[in-house]
């Protein structure tokens, strides 16, 4: 007998003579039989006494006049078909942008140095060629192709902007208006015939929770049309300071996500898992793991409406320069207040009231506090900016000022700023 009969041995010695104890193993099933049926009997019996007893206490408060709640069942929907099913549904809204540009072709030649005789490089310009300069994302909001994006992806003036569909077709688009304080601005697909494109949900970015799960679509690296990735929120009312080129800005409460963000991605939609915008995705952390920031899309739809109705975006207008009061600022200039806006100076010694202004008219001055907004405390987590955009042009406020040791209120009638 070898080694490897010794496994197959064993397992027949277990299973040897199957039919010994037959009168044991009919009591053994017996009682199974008798232990499954009871179970059984278990079972039903609860299920009808529970339901009994839920009639008798349903009957009885309804004749104390309390009615229970309908209880309705609601089937799962995983997270993962639910994703799927935004995307499907908002990709076709989606589009990238190209930015192209006539710029100048440069020509290398050779001349003799006439004390030398070295050969010399020169450059000559021999004509322009249209070359694509850049590219970013926007989504439709309307259905005559009014597109929402970032204003610094449309910022090159002279250049042209081209809109792909998520199927796959072009068109020749223009800047309908760049807004003069968000990083947002409104575009329109020009078309040689009517045509009805899909439109976005716009959602409430004002109901966000932290770790709420999000979706981002875009045209990654201005290559990868319609990329889409996922993440959380990882932080509200951010206030960041975005640079790209030339173009420097300050953003007032934008959303913080770790959904990845590239270069391209710019002016796509922030959904969540209703297939809602809630954000425009404008900016990334070069170098962090992950950080991206959007633009609250409650920002974005007074902006719209703006551009429907009168053709531009028109902001209230203080007409002051000014700094948030925080332990640092109130320590440096040795203030007495910890909050406020400090009215001064910008650093290329800008004025700091703007002549003709709302605030020049109302009488503030440069080392002024603007301490309330119409009995909004300005801080650094609620400030100005941020008060000033719930009212409009021409609307008249109340400010608590500081001057020197005195607290004193002014009345302001706001003024209008546009493009």
């Amino acid at each position: 007998m070898g080694l490897y009969d010794l496994p197959q041995i064993r397992f027949l010695k277990r299973f040897k003579n199957p039919f010994k104890n037959q009168k044991r193993n009919r009591t053994f099933w017996l009682i199974v039989g008798v232990i499954f049926i009871s179970i059984i009997f278990g079972f039903l019996a609860g299920t009808l006494s529970s339901t009994i007893f839920y009639f008798q206490i349903r009957d009885y408060l309804e004749k104390l006049n309390i009615n229970l709640p309908l209880i309705e069942y609601f089937p799962q929907t995983s997270q993962e078909e639910k994703i799927i099913k935004v995307v499907e549904e908002v990709s076709p809204a989606v589009v990238s942008i190209v930015i192209s540009k006539d710029v100048p072709i440069i020509e290398e030649y050779y001349e003799t140095d006439p004390f030398f005789g070295f050969l010399i490089p020169q450059y000559r310009q021999k004509g322009t060629e249209k070359q694509e300069i850049g590219g970013g994302s926007g989504f439709i909001v309307s259905q005559d192709g009014m597109i929402l994006t970032n204003k610094h992806v449309v910022l090159e003036e002279g250049a042209d902007y081209t809109v792909f569909t998520n199927d796959g077709r072009k068109f020749s688009a223009k800047v309908l208006v760049r807004d003069p304080f968000q990083d947002l601005a409104v575009i329109k697909i020009e078309q040689d015939k009517i045509e009805s494109f899909p439109t976005v949900k716009l959602g409430d970015s004002d109901s966000l929770k932290s770790g709420q799960t999000v979706i981002a679509i875009g045209n990654a690296l201005g290559e990868f049309r319609n990329t889409v990735s996922i993440g959380v929120i990882s932080g509200l009312g951010r206030r960041i300071t975005a640079a790209g080129g030339d173009f420097v800005e300050t953003l007032e409460d934008v959303i913080q996500t770790d959904a990845a963000i590239n270069k391209g991605n710019s002016g796509g939609p922030l959904l969540n898992l209703k297939g809602e915008v809630i954000g425009i995705n404008t900016a990334m952390v070069i170098g962090a793991q992950s950080i991206g920031f959007a633009v609250p899309i409650n920002k974005a739809k007074k902006a719209i409406e703006q551009v429907r109705e009168i053709g531009k975006i028109v902001y209230p207008f203080l007409g002051i320069r000014y700094i948030l009061i925080n332990e640092k600022v109130q320590a440096e200039y040795n203030l007495s207040t910890d909050h406020g806006a400090f009215i001064i100076k910008g650093e290329s010694r800008e004025s700091a009231i703007w002549p003709g202004s709302a605030a020049e008219k109302a009488g503030l001055k440069e080392k002024d506090i603007v301490l309330e907004f119409n009995g909004e405390k300005i801080t650094v987590d609620n400030s100005l900016a941020k008060i000033i955009t719930k009212y409009n042009p021409r609307d008249n406020v109340k400010l608590k000022v500081l001057r020197g040791e005195k607290e004193f209120e002014v009345e302001v009638v706001l003024g209008e700023k546009s493009e």
